[in-house]
């Protein structure tokens, strides 16, 4: 089978070629190659990672598409409508990194309670040991609430136990199960936001989810908590937050994903339209605030990123993709 992979790092495209040797494989560079229109009538399989928007013109590209594997969880950048259309099989890796993410929410999480950017800038740069000003929030005791209790959201409800936080969860497919294995209580959507000191996001985008956090739910939300991101930029009105934050009523953010995310490159030629579209200038603009607030830390949708994790997905990869030359799709996601 011949397989397109839209890819940037040289040592995924040393792993695939080595674990995919059976099959004849085109590297393609970057998200989408230049988008140069060209037709690939031979390619009956395409990878691509979240950073590729899989919609109609895409799949027209590849008229004999059998399959689109992609090398995430999250499959929000895939027209699964026009793939079901076309009778392509969308596969996705259903977990590899509950961990990885879990983690990366609590680095984030430590950095603001503990203002370790700004207590390591100012040793590095004004070469200062005062700590005025930078005292802290312990964890301990405080409320930790998960919004989204799959694989990655439990993960957090352990590492926050383990911290000694108190747990609460919002899930519209509640498991009750969980609630005694892991300690926590799930609680409706507005009781999560009342008693919220900290809000972790592990929800999946959908039509749904989206702006889930709104100018309606931060006016609900406790006052002072702490938002964190690391799901998908969408679940977040982010002009909402930007209004919460200037209110007083998050206290800090960690965001790993941002609305509008992979245009923040595009400012410039944003900025030279003739007539940029209004709704998203607002969004760019937003984002630029949060990237330059004191009191929240923007990072690139990094989570996921660890040697250990991103060899699951690989691993996670090549049997979808073997799957798809065997007439099998599994992990079949829409």
């Amino acid at each position: 089978m011949k397989i397109a992979v839209f890819i940037d790092e040289g040592w995924e495209r040393e792993f695939l070629a080595y674990h995919l040797a059976g099959h004849e494989l085109l590297f393609l560079a970057g998200p989408d190659a230049g988008d140069t229109g060209l037709v690939y009538h031979d390619v009956e399989c395409v990878c691509v990672f979240i950073k590729t928007p899989v919609h109609a013109g895409f799949l027209d590209r590849f008229p004999q598409l059998r399959g689109v594997v992609t090398r995430s969880t999250g499959y929000d950048h895939i027209d699964l409508e026009e793939a079901a259309h076309r009778n392509v099989a969308v596969s996705n890796v259903p977990a590899y990194g509950e961990n990885t993410i879990a983690e990366y929410a609590f680095a984030l999480l430590l950095s603001l309670t503990r203002q370790v950017y700004e207590t390591y800038s100012r040793v590095r740069e004004a070469g200062t040991w005062s700590t005025n000003g930078l005292d802290g929030m312990d964890l301990k005791g405080k409320k930790f609430a998960v919004v989204g209790t799959g694989h990655t959201g439990q993960h957090a409800i352990r590492i926050a136990r383990g911290f000694g936080m108190e747990a609460i969860a919002f899930d519209v497919h509640e498991r009750k199960e969980l609630e005694a294995e892991l300690g926590f209580m799930y609680v409706t959507f507005d009781d999560l936001l009342a008693q919220a000191d900290v809000v972790s996001l592990h929800a999946p985008y959908n039509e749904h989810t989206h702006h889930m956090f709104n100018e309606t739910s931060f006016g609900k939300l406790k006052r002072g908590a702490i938002l964190i991101n690391t799901a998908r930029g969408g679940l977040v009105d982010t002009r909402a937050l930007v209004g919460a934050l200037e209110g007083g009523v998050v206290s800090g953010a960690g965001l790993d994903v941002l609305e509008e995310e992979g245009r923040m490159n595009d400012l410039a030629q944003l900025a030279t339209e003739d007539a940029p579209d209004p709704c998203r200038l607002q969004v760019m603009l937003a984002n630029q605030y949060l990237i330059d607030h004191a009191r929240v830390l923007v990072m690139p949708h990094n989570a996921f990123n660890t040697k250990e994790a991103r060899e699951r997905i690989l691993q996670t990869t090549v049997e979808n993709v073997e799957a798809v030359a065997a007439g099998a799709p599994q992990n079949v996601v829409g």
